[in-house]
């Protein structure tokens, strides 16, 4: 093993990283995120955006180290959000508002760790060490508070306001709730709504379901977002459609079946952010669904049910 990823971990523990984060995995993302590649010394360490993907290509190449095909979130989640939560790395700085599920998405060193890495074996590092530990805490709260700034806010009712993670998805699904709502099933109570990050990160009101007879065993077919319409007693099953399919004849049916037991009427939405998105999709919506589109708030599109908007 080459003497840099030694001294990596042994940077990563005097910054204080928690014993899981002091590992092989770790180093090679510090010295990735470095682009520190053997024979060069800590003064010359740069700071690259890069990602997942590239970090394991770099460790592969330099360190001839290989990384098993399904290590990506291991890689994520077991040593770059940590480094991350520590204000050492920042996540998306290039544009802090691109989605979580973007493939784009990339890390880099922060500058103030950078200026004492590249001081690493000199007489500057214990106490340039001492004094980065004191402004730590403040760097990683204000560096986390950006993070939360990126947050979109989504009002669901007086008193009471949820945050979803950046991107189109996430936007679509604000203007569900916000928009559609109260046009098209005003006074309704919103019961799930997704996050492209985590599907259960938002919002589950699981009370209204059970007194509903519903009992949801399958999280991950959820809709985006689900209101219940009390006057009329609907539940709208509403799908926010940027780079996944709408409620087409398949998806018609898990959902049917998920919510079988409702004793509410089932009423199916696609959600589009404009037409051209729509036109993309148009040949396969289902039969009896309704369709909005949010750059046209105020119309929606009913295919082919005897009624307007509701149940079937």
């Amino acid at each position: 093993m080459h003497h840099n990823v030694d001294e990596a971990k042994e940077i990563l523990r005097q910054f204080g990283m928690p014993r899981g984060q002091l590992n092989d995995r770790t180093a090679y993302c510090l010295l990735a995120l470095l682009n520190m590649r053997p024979g060069m010394k800590w003064s010359e360490c740069e700071s690259p955006l890069i990602g997942v993907t590239p970090i394991m290509f770099f460790t592969n190449e330099y360190y001839d180290y290989k990384y098993a095909p399904n290590s990506r979130e291991s890689v994520r989640k077991g040593s770059l959000h940590q480094m991350i939560a520590a204000g050492i790395v920042l996540y998306n700085p290039d544009e802090p508002d691109r989605p979580v599920n973007s493939p784009k998405n990339v890390y880099q060193i922060e500058s103030n760790a950078l200026a004492l890495i590249r001081t690493y074996g000199s007489k500057e590092w214990e106490p340039g060490v001492k004094s980065y530990m004191k402004k730590r805490p403040g760097l990683a709260a204000k560096y986390a508070m950006h993070r939360d700034l990126q947050k979109l806010p989504v009002r669901v009712r007086d008193g009471l306001e949820i945050n979803l993670s950046p991107g189109s998805h996430s936007v679509l699904i604000k203007a569900i709730i916000e928009e559609f709502a109260p046009r098209y099933a005003p006074g309704s109570e919103l019961v799930y709504a997704g996050d492209t990050k985590s599907k259960w990160d938002a919002y589950f009101d699981k009370e209204i379901l059970e007194k509903l007879g519903v009992k949801v065993g399958s999280h991950g077919k959820m809709p985006d977002v689900v209101l219940y319409y009390t006057e009329r007693k609907w539940l709208l099953l509403c799908e926010s459609v940027t780079s996944h399919g709408p409620v087409d004849s398949k998806r018609h049916s898990e959902l049917a079946e998920l919510f079988k037991d409702c004793k509410a009427g089932l009423v199916y939405v696609t959600a589009f952010p404009d037409m051209k998105t729509m036109r993309k999709y148009l040949a396969e919506i289902a039969w009896e669904t309704e369709v909005w589109v949010a750059d046209h708030p105020t119309h929606l599109i009913h295919f082919n049910g005897e009624r307007f908007l509701g149940p079937y």
